[in-house]
């Protein structure tokens, strides 16, 4: 029985881990770069505001990190073409240490802050309300940190 189940681990690892090998991202060396070049393909004429693109340390490694804001973006003339009553799309990157950057977080808000609570930064994100599952008009307001290249929900109202 204890062969049998050490060689089950086995082949389950050995099953799992090509599988996660293709998991991981590339890293993208500027994702400035990588967003305009997107939206010039996509659009005929493409303006971008000078707060499209934020660089600042999100997860406080001490490493200058990068926010897209897509309302930032006017499009053939069209301010946030993947706007809606929902909010405008948000990408949030993370820098390596050994270079280049990978997203952490495509988000459709309306808006975020990032704040210090109890001592920490975190964003408070605002969006529709729905998302805290409600059906008021309030909007949403959800405080997130990032912790190991992920979002963890703190609190949300």
């Amino acid at each position: 029985m204890k062969r049998f189940l050490i060689v089950w681990v086995r082949v389950v690892v050995l099953i799992l881990v090509p599988t996660l090998a293709f998991a991981q991202q590339q890293l993208i060396s500027d994702p400035e770069i990588y967003e305009k070049d997107h939206f010039r393909s996509e659009c005929k004429m493409a303006q971008f505001e000078p707060d499209f693109i934020e660089r600042f340390d999100i997860n406080n490694d001490g490493i200058i990190d990068l926010v897209s804001d897509h309302s930032k973006l006017v499009c053939d003339g069209k301010r946030g073409p993947g706007c809606n009553s929902d909010g405008c799309p948000y990408n949030f990157y993370l820098q390596a240490r050994e270079g280049g950057y990978f997203m952490i977080a495509t988000a459709q808000i309306y808006s975020y802050d990032f704040v210090k609570y109890f001592g920490n930064m975190v964003f408070l994100l605002k969006m529709h309300p729905r998302f805290c599952d409600r059906t008021d008009a309030v909007p949403c307001e959800m405080r997130v940190r990032v912790r190991g290249g992920r979002f963890v929900t703190i609190s949300k109202k």
